[in-house]
């Protein structure tokens, strides 16, 4: 019978990591209420009935039809609870919060598993501090539940390789499966579990389930996987890897490599450095090299790398601080430890806050929609420039409300799109010159621009029939007052 004290120490594993996750997740949760474009569209396809999303995900985004599923699903029994009192922002990220708190509770478990408890409880708390954790726990897309899922399917992985038994190589395939269709790269964990059972030296039989779990995923991956291929217009707009995302995993693949080196003994057949190397490197590797052939390289697709950085440093973390008169250790060694983690820590602190405000991500919709609100008049003519920013308006329709879209044909509701469709160059320069008013919500400046002809109709009408009368630029837009030279201060 195990001691009550045994339970509080295993318990204490799970919860102490699970627990600052879901406080770091909880802090600033709302960011001012500002929503960037691609939880706008994960708003709007959430919000659509499913007899409507799901001729839209013929036509764009069927790599994420099953999340917009679930939180449409999630979102009907939200709205009818909770959402009067929290509000959407909150409903939105939610889900997202829960799937990091789990995967920290995941990662203390298998940290447990592969070396000890206090290598599970600095694995776990590992995780929920870095940055890129934290700002992923508070969006509203797939990323944190596919991490989670990730998490949990290599902890089954390494009961599996330990004690093979048929319910737990079900319960790998079945959590694999499901991350994989929540986003196709997260199958690039599953070299990182081969390289992990072939670097711990595992027997045939354990290899030969692995394998088949694998090639049932794949099997049940590959009809997304055709479909998807028809939309890979949509990612057309990856170049090189942004040098910022690169160095953030160049620095956790430095550490974590460092960190391998410190002695550790792990408790299973599995060990430590074969399980967090492989999961650290091998995900964004690949998708690297992916990228030579078809640029695809966004961090945010492998974020579950961070796991395997996060095994390896907890590891490291409970050797250099275990207690006093372990081993030889000396308290002098083990301050001086504590002194550089609490450096980090205060190092990553403005890091932190900055993931908290509206100017962390690529745009507010929030500040935009206000901001068309202040310089509308009812009846002013709205082009969005280019026609996918349309988007905008998804997340605070009320901003835009009493103003006309001259350049829509249908919307991205009737039209089965993220953006809607547009008339063409002609018809929108005519609606253009229609009016006497018009305002522009189109990229900051510096941005490229769009070739189409309805992109060149609109620059050329605005620069050969209006003038500027006022412009303002808002985190990551600039919204434009155009009227007929002369009109401006009517």
């Amino acid at each position: 019978m195990t001691a009550p004290g045994t339970w509080a120490a295993r318990g204490a594993v799970v919860v102490m990591p699970s627990g600052l996750m879901l406080l770091l997740g909880a802090w600033g949760v709302r960011r001012q209420d500002a929503i960037w474009r691609d939880e706008a569209v994960t708003y709007d396809m959430a919000h659509r009935s499913l007899a409507d999303l799901w001729p839209t995900l013929q036509h764009v985004d069927v790599v994420h039809g099953l999340y917009y599923a679930l939180m449409h699903l999630w979102f009907l029994g939200y709205d009818a609870t909770l959402g009067g009192t929290l509000g959407a922002v909150i409903g939105l990220r939610l889900p997202s919060v829960v799937a990091m708190t789990l995967a920290a509770a995941g990662l203390a478990l298998l940290g447990e598993r592969l070396v000890g408890r206090r290598a599970g409880l600095c694995a776990g708390l590992a995780f929920a501090l870095i940055p890129v954790v934290q700002q992923y726990a508070q969006e509203g897309r797939s990323y944190a539940t596919v991490c989670a899922l990730v998490v949990w399917s290599t902890y089954l992985l390494v009961l599996a390789a330990a004690r093979p038994r048929p319910r737990l190589w079900i319960g790998y395939t079945a959590l694999m499966l499901f991350a994989c269709l929540l986003h196709e790269f997260a199958s690039l964990a599953l070299p990182a579990h081969g390289a992990a059972l072939v670097l711990a030296r595992m027997p045939r039989r354990v290899l030969r389930a692995w394998a088949l779990a694998s090639v049932t995923v794949l099997a049940g991956l590959a009809p997304l996987v055709v479909f998807s291929a028809r939309q890979s217009a949509q990612i057309s707009w990856l170049m090189w890897p942004d040098p910022v995302q690169l160095l953030t995993f160049a620095v956790l693949a430095v550490l974590g490599v460092a960190c391998a080196r410190v002695p550790v003994r792990s408790r299973g057949p599995v060990g430590l450095r074969a399980v967090g190397i492989p999961l650290l490197l091998l995900p964004t590797l690949l998708l690297l090299l992916l990228s030579h052939v078809e640029p695809a390289y966004v961090d945010r697709y492998v974020l579950y790398y961070v796991a395997g950085f996060a095994l390896l440093a907890g590891a490291a973390l409970a050797r250099l601080l275990r207690p006093v008169g372990e081993r030889g250790q000396t308290r002098r060694r083990q301050v001086r430890w504590a002194a550089v983690l609490v450096l980090v820590l205060a190092a990553l602190l403005p890091v932190n806050v900055h993931l908290r405000s509206p100017d962390s991500r690529v745009d507010d919709l929030t500040a935009i929609a206000r901001t068309v609100g202040e310089v509308a008049r009812p009846g002013d003519g709205l082009l969005f420039m280019p026609s996918r920013r349309r988007v905008w308006v998804a997340a605070h329709p009320d901003g835009f409300r009493g103003l006309h879209d001259l350049a829509v044909a249908k919307s991205p509701l009737a039209s089965h799109t993220l953006y809607g469709t547009e008339r063409s160059g002609d018809a929108i320069r005519d609606r253009m010159l229609a009016a006497r008013r018009i305002i522009v919500a189109g990229d900051p400046d510096g941005q490229p621009t769009d070739a189409n002809d309805q992109e060149i109709a609109k620059r050329a009408t605005l620069r050969d029939a209006f003038a500027v009368c006022s412009s303002r630029e808002v985190h990551g837009a600039r919204i434009t007052v155009y009227a007929r030279p002369g009109e401006c201060g009517e």
